[in-house]
């Protein structure tokens, strides 16, 4: 009898052991399914050295338009639904508004004074770009009298930006 439990131990043990192999052994590769794999389509980024040249061209002109004192090219610069937070003054909404707090600038500025403004960088993509600028005035002799700092926020409205938002503010007095 002994030998017949050996048997049955040996068949027992036999058909666990085909029984986890069965259990680990690989899928047929022709019947497994190809995972699919999927490509994020590609998104061109925008050329963001090009965009702030644009920009820092539209401040240029900005600063022409300020030293001429033209209030309706300086505000040509603003969408009509554009929104300014000026230095120590309440917000202003919308093109007119804005045009009118910019005459009330341009009335108190001092005769030969000038502006200019410097991109120092710029970020977003082609349609809506956020840039951070400086800003330095100097009186009729070339001394600095104020310098500042704004940042604009522009969208491209028919093929050209326009500024939507802007905040700015002067920096201690120079002396």
């Amino acid at each position: 009898m002994n030998g017949r439990n050996n048997f049955k131990l040996a068949t027992l043990g036999f058909a666990i052991c085909l029984f986890t192999l069965g259990c680990n052994s690989q899928p047929d590769k022709k019947t497994e399914k190809e995972p699919t794999i999927t490509a994020e389509p590609a998104v061109a980024k925008a050329d963001m050295a090009t965009i702030k040249a644009e920009i820092q061209a539209l401040e240029s002109a900005w600063a022409a338009a300020d030293n001429a004192r033209n209030a309706n090219a300086f505000s040509a610069f603003y969408s009509d639904d554009a929104v300014s937070l000026s230095n120590n003054a309440p917000m202003t909404k919308g093109k007119a508004a804005i045009k009118k707090e910019i005459e009330e600038g341009l009335a108190k500025k001092a005769e030969g004074e000038t502006v200019a403004y410097k991109t120092i960088e710029v970020f977003g993509d082609e349609d809506i770009v956020t840039e951070i600028g400086i800003s330095e005035s100097k009186d009729a002799s070339g001394k600095v009298i104020r310098t500042g700092k704004y940042m604009a926020i522009w969208e491209k409205r028919d093929g050209k930006y326009i500024c939507i938002r802007d905040i700015y503010n002067d920096d201690a007095v120079v002396k």
